[in-house]
């Protein structure tokens, strides 16, 4: 196959990306240039070889508030980039990626961020000691032991004065109930401090006293935080025979100390919180310890009421009187029957009883129609009849002394007395003639 130099320098660089995504270099810095467009481009060389390097303006900071490598906040305010005071003959130590620049056909380094190389020494022991106790198996997961569950005895190695400890007890005041501490003081920087740390660990193994041994520090510098990278210290808590718990540091500082004991933390009051739980779950465990109770009782009463009915079912079974349980039994069946037998005999009568007594008052309701019509027609004949009525129409009817009715002249005498009725009133007359209209 023919490549263009294209192709050629593509392939070239997807290998070289490919295999050094990510890499870090030290060497001396040399053919520091400055152009006006504010990218930084110089060389790193050592005895026998050079490497080009390119630190573009995106990637560089006027100002840095925090080591970039260790993420150390500065204590005396923000310092001046790295990329701000470059100088040939400086030796730093850089990291970025591999990349290829075509127009060139060479490869260069793309300086992510970079440090002076005092501190890149520090690095390359550290990962020097890192790589040998790893090899000696210090970091093995399945060597590391689980804490007690809510351990009662505590001795936490560190400065008595620094802001680790009262934030350590601050967290166990918390949680911590009924825990007893016992503070070992050491030292936590210095030339002095890895002695003292392996004599404490030394003291109170020998003890045997606690159950947990707690190795804290507050954050710092690569450089105050390396007792906790010497190689004395790592062993003293690789042969601790009581678990240790390590919080070195803030979240970012990863200390060989962290990486050996048992249980690393991010921090000091985080290794409290790892300790001991909040109390709200002491309280939430025990609800779950009387319900968990509750239930085992409940279900222990259940087997055995449950095996109870068991034996009487057999002891029923083999019992003389079952005989007679069984045929109450049957009479109890067929005395149910006969009350359904009787109720439904019951309701039939009662069906037929309200449909007789349905047809009864229909007839009832008949009659009593008819009588109403009848009624009507004799109320309606009696007040033709009444005598009272010819007297509203201007009528009048005369009646004799003794209240008869005079239907006829014969009824009269000459000079006698009689009453006329009219229809509002009665009015007494005396006959004065009597005249016979027939003759």
């Amino acid at each position: 196959m023919i490549f263009t130099v294209r192709q050629l320098t593509e392939r070239i660089r997807g290998a070289i990306e490919g295999g050094f995504p990510y890499v870090w270099v030290q060497g001396e810095v040399t053919n520091l240039s400055r152009p006006a467009s504010g990218h930084v481009y110089f060389s790193l060389k050592d005895e026998s070889a050079q490497l080009q390097c390119v630190w573009f303006k995106g990637g560089q900071k006027e100002r840095e508030a925090f080591d970039p490598l260790t993420g150390e906040v500065f204590e005396d305010g923000p310092h001046i980039s790295l990329a701000q005071t470059l100088y040939n003959g400086q030796q730093i130590l850089c990291t970025g990626r591999l990349t290829v620049y075509a127009p060139r056909g060479g490869y260069q380094l793309v300086v992510d961020f970079a440090q002076d190389n005092g501190e890149g020494q520090l690095h390359l022991a550290l990962e020097a000691l890192r790589r040998t106790l790893e090899a000696k198996g210090y970091f093995r997961l399945e060597r590391k032991r689980i804490l007690p569950e809510h351990p009662l005895r505590v001795t936490v190695i560190t400065a008595p004065a620094g802001a680790a400890i009262q934030d350590f007890l601050r967290i166990a005041s918390d949680r911590g109930t009924g825990v007893a501490l016992r503070i070992h003081p050491v030292p936590v920087q210095g030339d002095d401090a890895p002695p003292r740390i392996v004599e404490a660990i030394s003291k109170e193994n020998a003890s045997a006293w606690a159950q947990v041994l707690v190795l804290i520090r507050g954050g710092g510098s690569l450089q105050d935080l390396w007792a906790f990278n010497d190689e004395r210290v790592a062993d003293a808590v690789f042969h601790s025979t009581i678990p240790v718990l390590a919080g070195i540091g803030h979240e970012v500082d990863t200390s060989l100390a962290d990486m050996v004991a048992d249980v690393r933390a991010a921090t000091p009051s985080h290794a409290a919180q790892l300790l001991w739980p909040e109390r709200e779950w002491y309280a939430q465990r025990l609800d779950e310890l009387e319900m968990k109770g509750i239930r085992a009782l409940h279900s222990r009463i259940d087997r055995q009421e449950k095996r109870l009915h068991e034996q009487e079912r057999a002891l029923a079974w083999l019992s003389p009187v079952r005989g007679l349980k069984r045929r109450e039994e049957q009479f109890q069946n067929l005395y149910q029957r006969l009350q359904q037998h009787g109720q439904t005999v019951v309701a039939r009568q009662s069906q037929q009883f309200d449909f007789a007594a349905q047809r009864l008052s229909d007839v009832f309701l008949r009659h009593l129609e008819r009588l109403e019509h009848r009624h009507e027609r004799l109320h309606v004949q009696l007040t033709a009849l009444n005598p009272d009525r010819p007297l509203e129409r201007g009528y009048a009817f005369a009646l004799t002394p003794d209240g008869h009715f005079i239907r006829s002249i014969t009824d009269l005498k000459q000079g006698g007395s009689l009453t006329v009725k009219l229809h509002d009133g009665e009015a007494d007359a005396c006959v004065t003639a009597i005249r016979d209209l027939k003759k």
